[in-house]
């Protein structure tokens, strides 16, 4: 099978998967995404390799895994046909400004940290709050709402999609919304930046500007990635964490 092998130690897990058959394509087009990694590197192939499917393995190295999620183990799940597959919805803003889009969260928020955004929020063509002041806004899918949402609302979703208001000086409810709802936020004072997981570029957004949030109908199918945020592997991450950080 050919493959594009992405991540920052690709050395450590190549012969790995020569075993399986699993070669570097070159400069042809991949019949499969393999990073080797975190969720960044994952979500780094998403905006790459659009339409190619994607099996996410950890980097042992620096983030240990349970027995049952070794990579060798994943890898033989794959060859097998046993691993499955979770197709996610991406997650697209528009603006003025442009487009982005991810799997995991979008995120408009305050250009300088000195100076709060002020906006108002539009649900379904109908207003829902009429003026917020706070750092921003997160519009999170399912597999994000375990990421930035979370750290917001202290709480996760299991289907449609999350509506959350960073550090905002009045009493506005996070929310959960249907999958086809529309999100329109108008920015009253400025500037901000629209983001997108966790890509480097940023659009920036300013007074007037009108961002539309929606689920997309394009999906990104993923190999094993319910293996890939095993629970008990997380447990491991964190406590290696610990550990070294007692240690200095």
């Amino acid at each position: 099978m050919k493959i594009k092998l992405c991540g920052k130690n690709p050395g450590d897990i190549r012969e790995v998967l020569e075993k399986f058959g699993m070669t570097d394509c070159g400069n042809d087009k991949p019949e499969l995404i393999v990073t080797y990694g975190g969720d960044g590197a994952m979500l780094g192939a998403v905006r790459e390799f659009p339409g190619t499917l994607i099996l996410p393995l950890r980097d042992e190295a620096t983030a240990p895994t349970c027995a049952l999620h070794r990579a060798e183990k994943i890898l033989e799940d794959f060859v097998s046909g046993r691993l499955p597959r979770t197709a996610l919805p991406k997650l697209t803003a528009e603006s003025s400004a442009g487009k982005v889009s991810g799997i995991n969260d979008l995120v408009i928020h305050n250009l300088e940290y000195s100076s709060a955004l002020r906006y108002r929020v539009f649900i379904n063509g109908r207003l829902y709050a009429k003026e917020v002041v706070g750092d921003g806004v997160c519009f999170a899918g399912v597999h994000g709402s375990t990421a930035y949402y979370r750290s917001i609302t202290r709480g996760v979703f299991q289907v449609g999609v999350g509506l959350a208001f960073s550090n905002s000086t009045e009493v506005v409810d996070h929310l959960v919304l249907p999958e086809s709802s529309e999100v329109m936020v108008e920015i009253l004072r400025g500037p901000g930046v629209l983001m997108a997981d966790n890509d480097p570029q940023k659009l920036r957004i300013e007074v007037g500007d009108r961002v539309i949030l929606r689920q997309s109908d394009e999906f990104v199918e993923i190999a094993g990635l319910a293996e890939f945020m095993c629970q008990e592997c997380r447990f491991l991450r964190h406590h290696l964490l610990s550990a070294n950080e007692e240690r200095h």
